[in-house]
């Protein structure tokens, strides 16, 4: 394990095992997390993803995996009332002191004045990522998100091929947020380390469309904040072999393209923070598959 691969993929994993096309049950997810907790690869793992709703019954779940060597961290996908959500998450978060807390909220928002209505009443302390239409006023979102130094969220996939953005689309949000120094998470659609073309859901019959890869995305961020002219990102998120890149101790190279680690590090806690996926497994076995470790 090379201190360059450390530094890019250490908690990049929010498990949403409870999404499709996992989809799996809430005592499923819930104890797949508490076995991912104490494995070898803990490191890479992140926030357990939930929406809202089931929150009291995520609490009587999980309580019985709780320990105090591993808090639960838990981003919630809010889709009701913020000010009712935020009184019961405090509750959550007061009841659960040392085991559990919500820290991180994803909410969905159709403009930017509702993310400056919801900075009013979230507290400071909590991560917010707000997630929005990637069409032409992406700026206004930006701004405002600027202004609220709050974050983005974008949405990589999903389960048809429709709902994969172009690469064009993701380096342009990443170039905006890069920009104005934006943290952001993805969503959906990036559980394999490479852009390729795999099953899009674990049907037998499963149809099979062309995906984005997280080590794509995410060192691309790393580019990009590195020169925000780095126009050879096209080609990076477009790359499927592994070959290509060399990782060691004090960096990341990609055809010639050297990154350090003092830069890898600054992106993620600045701008890459994670992405979403309903498997935990796959993305470390793709990786191992691939040599990466």
């Amino acid at each position: 394990m090379t201190d360059s691969i450390k530094t890019l993929l250490t908690e990049i994993v929010d498990y949403a095992g409870l999404f499709p096309p996992s989809k799996l049950p809430l005592d499923v997810a819930v104890k797949n997390y508490a076995a991912y907790l104490k494995s070898e690869e803990s490191w890479m793992l992140g926030r357990f993803v939930l929406p809202f709703e089931s929150l009291d019954e995520f609490s009587e779940v999980a309580s019985p995996h709780y320990s105090k060597k591993n808090l639960w961290r838990l981003s919630l996908l809010i889709d009701s009332d913020l000010e009712i959500a935020l009184e019961k998450i405090s509750e959550f978060n007061t009841a659960n002191d040392g085991n559990a807390v919500v820290d991180s909220l994803e909410i969905k928002v159709s403009d930017a004045a509702e993310i400056s209505d919801a900075n009013e009443i979230v507290p400071k302390e909590m991560k917010v990522f707000f997630e929005f239409p990637l069409t032409d006023i992406l700026t206004d979102f930006i701004t405002t998100l600027t202004i609220a130094k709050r974050g983005a969220k974008i949405r990589t996939g999903g389960i048809t091929q429709e709902a994969f953005p172009s690469t064009d689309l993701i380096i342009k949000f990443m170039r905006i947020c890069v920009a104005a120094n934006i943290p952001f998470k993805a969503t959906a659609g990036l559980h394999h380390p490479l852009r390729c073309t795999k099953p899009l859901n674990y049907e037998n019959d499963a149809p099979k469309g062309l995906m984005h890869g997280f080590l794509n995305v995410f060192l691309s961020a790393c580019y990009l904040r590195k020169n925000l002219n780095s126009n050879f990102v096209h080609q990076l998120m477009n790359e499927v072999d592994s070959g290509n890149f060399s990782f060691s101790d004090e960096g990341i190279m990609w055809n010639g393209h050297s990154l350090s680690n003092s830069e890898i590090a600054t992106m993620r806690a600045k701008n890459a923070i994670s992405f979403g996926s309903c498997s935990f497994l796959e993305p470390i076995e793709d990786l191992q598959n691939i040599g990466i470790f």
